[in-house]
């Protein structure tokens, strides 16, 4: 029996995680990554920061009125992230979601097949 969610195939699925990178619809990345329902965005993000600032997800700001929910993965951990970042998504009514990696993945491919507006902004586990 096939257990895998219905997902329009114009869609970005993540179909694996791995150490320093992911594979999303075939593909492979080895790099952070934004995903989006639409598309896969390289997130130009330090691996090695710590701590993230605003800045760090400026990408993802231009397409907040197409969203509801922001999932982020900080690596093999879950990394908190400062509320000066979350207020510009809060504003809009945007959800922001810290997990890690491997949570992230999972919860976006499930949200997808609900059909939520949802993006993943995800750091490589390392």
């Amino acid at each position: 029996m096939d257990i895998t969610p219905l997902i329009r195939a114009d869609r970005q699925i993540i179909q694996s995680y791995n150490t320093g990178k992911f594979r999303i619809s075939g593909t492979i990345y080895e790099s952070a990554v934004i995903v989006f329902p639409d598309r896969v965005e390289n997130w130009n993000v330090n691996p090695d920061k710590a701590v993230l600032e605003a800045d760090d997800f400026a990408q993802i700001m231009p397409h907040a009125d197409d969203l509801d929910i922001v999932l982020f993965g900080g690596g093999t951990q879950m990394q908190f992230l400062k509320s000066a970042f979350k207020e510009p998504f809060h504003r809009k009514k945007i959800a922001v979601e810290p997990m890690d990696t491997g949570a992230a993945c999972r919860t976006y491919n499930v949200l997808l097949a609900e059909g939520r507006r949802v993006v993943a902004a995800l750091r490589p586990v390392l």
